[in-house]
């Protein structure tokens, strides 16, 4: 993914909201499930890791991206984007 790329999809997540949280039970597998379908949904997602949660979000959101096999676009205090490029049908974002 090129800056620019990065610089795009960084646009598009700054009016999203956060669509999952992590709390204290961190990654658990139906969470990553959940969080794969919506990838595929949706290509671009935001994710909020809690107060509660002891782990780095920044580990948190490598674990997250190398399990759904997805990419982090960025990772801001306690707020992980991850961007999944859909299939050909769900393909909704057109990358610059």
């Amino acid at each position: 993914m090129t800056t620019k790329q990065r610089a795009y999809l960084k646009s598009l997540a700054m009016t999203m909201d956060p669509i999952f949280q992590i709390g204290k039970n961190s990654m658990t597998p139906e969470l990553t499930k959940a969080i794969e379908e919506a990838l595929d949904a949706r290509e671009l997602i935001k994710v909020s890791v809690l107060k509660n949660c002891m782990d780095d979000p920044r580990m948190l959101a490598d674990m997250l991206a190398e399990r759904t096999r997805s990419q982090v676009v960025q990772v801001i205090g306690k707020k992980i984007v991850l961007y999944k490029e859909g299939k050909d049908k769900n393909k909704r974002i057109e990358l610059p």
